[in-house]
């Protein structure tokens, strides 16, 4: 009788998990460095080379990761948009906009994001808007991050409006445009940067200004109802 074979081991299959967690971990910390050195140094006077060797890694992985430093740059802006949620931000503001909710509830869901994003993204904002002037890189950058935040506005505007919810009077692109204008760095940087404002008062600003700005007000109210 021919003896049992041998247990044939199984392959072991290959798992990725670790490997891209790890990975993204490494993404994670680089930007954090990148945008520290940057902040500090301002952008001209960051080099790849410095920051990869504050952030551990080499020079040809940077470049291969983001693409040297309009990559970076590019990747902590759109880092810092996305929000500190498990969902990025602009994703949640769909989901909770399409519940249809009333309109007040809608802004001041807008103006909590603002108060969740500005902290890291308008100072990035406001340096790759200096940089711009002399650099061609941040130029295109700084028109695409516009585009991106004017067209996102101007679907909020439309959702508003196809419900019958803003003010009379004012327009899709005019609502489009005041959202626009209170969604850039500036208030941040002014309010909150210079003059110490709380995150929260800087947040009821935003909240308080859109809902002047946009919706109906008690007497706009009880005179579209006559």
């Amino acid at each position: 009788m021919d003896p049992d074979p041998s247990p044939v081991k199984a392959r072991r299959r290959y798992d990725s998990t670790g490997r891209q967690d790890r990975a993204r971990r490494v993404q994670a910390h680089t930007l954090e460095i990148a945008e520290k050195l940057f902040l500090q140094g301002g952008y001209a006077s960051t080099t790849v080379a410095a920051v990869a060797a504050e952030a551990g890694v080499s020079v040809e992985t940077l470049y291969k990761t983001f693409g040297g430093k309009p990559g970076l740059i590019r990747a902590i802006a759109q880092a810092g948009l996305a929000g500190t949620g498990p969902t990025p931000a602009p994703d949640r503001s769909d989901q909770m906009s399409a519940r249809g909710l009333e309109p007040h509830a809608t802004l001041r869901y807008w103006a909590a994001l603002q108060t969740e994003v500005m902290p890291r993204v308008a100072p990035i904002i406001l340096l790759v808007r200096s940089a711009a002037a002399t650099d061609s890189d941040m130029a295109a950058l700084l028109d695409d991050v516009n585009e991106q935040r004017l067209n996102r506005m101007h679907h909020n505007a439309r959702r508003l409006n196809d419900r019958g919810q803003l003010r009379h009077g004012v327009t899709t692109d005019q609502a489009r445009d005041v959202m626009f204008a209170f969604t850039a760095p500036d208030f941040y940087d002014i309010l909150v940067t210079r003059q110490g404002w709380s995150i929260d008062q800087y947040g009821d600003f935003i909240y308080r200004g859109l809902v002047a700005e946009l919706l109906p007000t008690p007497d706009n109210a009880s005179a579209a109802g006559q």
